[in-house]
């Protein structure tokens, strides 16, 4: 059964690099999931598939929470995992889902208006820069919160806001309409993931909360006594 990308989207992990084997790595995805990731996109450029492959089964034998591989929709099938997220240099998302089964999830980046009008068929948007990132040096011109709102409703999908996201701008991107945010640097380039991850889960929350309360209506001024 697919996962429910109202839960899955929320906070998105995406992995930095192997630099402590796949067996760190693997740890740092249980350390991020226990703080409070909802997914755990597999996302290592210099990887072989091979290698990837390898991390991958490892991720979907050992978390909770559904897995996504970057860029190689082939190498998810033959992982088991959730899904895949393509760019735009990638297969395009029509073409995936001829040869998909039902159910696998596909992620697509939409950076312009132009990518947002690709997207259709994709399970969500990861749209951004938000901000600008250290993370992704091909990520573009961050949009800022307003881009986001505008790409979000062209693309018309669930959408997640990606690029230089933290604990503290985490709130902005919810209140803009996000279902969630992905981020990199900010849980798996931390010495402690969980920690990391918590302290996002706590502001993605919190925003959700606040997004979901009844608006007052504005205070109209009392009618001059006749």
């Amino acid at each position: 059964m697919p996962p429910d990308l109202s839960v899955a989207l929320r906070l998105i992990a995406i992995t930095d690099d192997l630099r402590d084997g796949r067996d760190g790595l693997v740890a740092r995805a249980c350390a991020a999931v226990r703080g409070g990731a909802t997914m755990v996109q597999l996302r290592l450029k210099h990887a072989d598939a091979r290698t990837l492959a390898d991390v991958a089964r490892a991720l979907v034998r050992t978390i909770s929470v559904p897995v996504l591989v970057n860029d190689r929709a082939d190498v998810a099938l033959a992982s088991g995992a959730a899904g895949t997220h393509v760019g735009t240099d990638d297969l395009s998302v029509a073409a995936l889902r001829r040869i998909v089964p039902a159910g696998f999830l596909i992620g697509v980046s939409v950076g312009s208006e132009p990518e947002a009008a690709t997207a259709r068929g994709a399970d969500y948007a990861g749209i951004g820069p938000l901000y600008g990132s250290a993370s992704k040096l091909d990520a573009g011109v961050a949009i800022g919160v307003g881009g986001f709102a505008r790409l979000a409703a062209a693309a018309g999908l669930p959408a997640v806001a990606i690029g230089g996201i933290s604990a503290v701008t985490a709130g902005a991107a919810i209140a803009a309409g996000a279902a969630g945010i992905a981020v990199i640097a900010a849980v798996f380039g931390r010495d402690d993931p969980e920690r990391a991850a918590r302290e996002l889960r706590t502001q993605i929350d919190a925003a959700f909360v606040a997004r979901a309360l009844p608006r007052s209506p504005p205070a109209t001024a009392p009618s001059p006594a006749g």
